[in-house]
């Protein structure tokens, strides 16, 4: 599912060393704790996601692994909030109350 949203994927645009850097990092951390990288991006710019993953994976690559479960758990819980008020607010504007 989270998939579907991956907006940390470079733009095709990028250059190949930020679409390089991002595959590594992605590898170094599924190896180091055996699930993907989970980053809530909400208020973060499109032109700043790279960079606030690849120092996000960096950061939390230094963490032990229960420590890295429960931030992971923490951004789930953010993206899963966002993704609620998204379709709140999606809802309510397209069918709006008394109408």
């Amino acid at each position: 599912a989270l998939a579907a949203e991956c907006p940390a994927l470079p733009h095709p645009d990028a250059p190949p060393a930020a679409r390089t850097a991002l595959r590594a990092a992605h590898a170094a951390y599924e190896s180091s704790f055996g699930h993907a990288f989970v980053i809530s991006l909400d208020g973060v710019r499109p032109g700043e996601r790279l960079d606030q993953v690849l120092a996000g994976i960096r950061s939390r690559l230094g963490n032990e692994p229960e420590e890295e479960r429960a931030v992971a758990a923490d951004e789930l819980r953010r993206l899963a909030r966002a993704r609620l008020a998204f379709r709140l607010a999606r809802d309510l504007t397209s069918h709006p109350a008394g109408a």
